[in-house]
């Protein structure tokens, strides 16, 4: 009997049915968001390397070629369009944004969460609402200033001064949030060690501030690539816009779209950047959740 109930015990578990329902159930969902993620991508890539026969012909499904792929619409890309001017200015202009609004917010979100000062949350809510000012009623007043005053009318500078009046109320709101989940005893304690301020902040603040500096980072970068309206407004030569007016404006012409153009130039636009989150995917997650479930 002791025989019999030992190989009982020995004998492995199979999973309740309802364990693999919810397993099963759990993969479905998980196929259909990476379906959902994919295709976009799968669709360029069709429309980017298919012929333009195979683009208009009824006959061949959207979803596949007929004809063997080909690079005709890179051709034209690269050698009857300025797109490798639009692109070096798209991260000409990002990078630029970037560093302007990573000098700005650390150290003022620095400020706003370490120094006690009077009205500095009120003021912190303030600047994050300016956020909220919808570009379509800046961008008259802004572009009296920037071309009347300063000149830089049709001038791809004008929206490295332009972009961080939207990126740095953004990320301030999201660097402060992270800079209050550093304890102030770590600084405290390297404060007792000898170091003055300055030197916490740059030795113990700024090491454990990675991923909020980071998703900063790539949030700004983002927020600068994908504009539109500001764009549009301050440049008007192909040769200083941006991807985001230059392709539509040389692509699109009347009721005529390259869509072999159009998705080759977005499949060239959009990989580099989703690189860019792939290879920062776990400091993006942790910077995100850890400032917002501060606020």
């Amino acid at each position: 009997m002791s025989a019999v109930a030992a190989a009982a015990i020995r004998r492995p578990r199979r999973p309740g049915r309802r364990k693999i329902t919810n397993r099963t159930l759990l993969y479905l969902a998980l196929v259909f968001y990476l379906a959902i993620a994919v295709f976009p991508l799968y669709w360029m890539f069709m429309a980017a390397f298919k012929e333009d026969v195979d683009l208009i012909d009824p006959g061949v499904s959207p979803f596949w070629f007929k004809r063997p792929l080909s690079l005709a619409h890179f051709d034209v890309l690269f050698r009857h369009t300025n797109f490798l001017t639009w692109y070096s200015n798209t991260y000409v202009i990002a990078a630029a944004v970037l560093v302007i609004t990573l000098l700005i917010c650390v150290p003022g979100a620095y400020a706003l969460a370490r120094l006690r000062m009077p009205g500095g949350e009120h003021f912190a809510i303030g600047l994050f609402l300016t956020y909220l000012i919808p570009p379509t009623l800046l961008f008259l007043p802004m572009s009296q200033i920037i071309s009347g005053g300063l000149g830089l009318g049709n001038n791809k500078w004008a929206l490295v001064l332009v972009y961080p009046t939207f990126t740095v109320p953004f990320c301030l709101w999201l660097m402060l949030g992270f800079f209050k989940r550093v304890p102030f005893e770590i600084e405290e304690a390297a404060q007792v060690d000898g170091c003055n301020r300055w030197q916490a902040v740059l030795h113990v603040v700024l090491p454990v501030s990675v991923p909020g500096i980071l998703t900063t980072a790539i949030f700004a970068f983002t927020l600068a690539m994908q504009d539109f309206v500001y764009a549009l407004t301050f440049t008007s030569s192909s040769s200083q816009q941006p991807l985001n007016v230059g392709i539509p404006a040389s692509l699109i012409r009347g009721d005529i779209y390259f869509w072999g153009e159009l998705m080759a130039a977005a499949l060239l636009a959009g990989v580099p950047v989703a690189i860019l989150y792939n290879f920062f995917l776990d400091y993006f997650v942790e910077g995100i959740t850890g400032g917002a479930l501060k606020n």
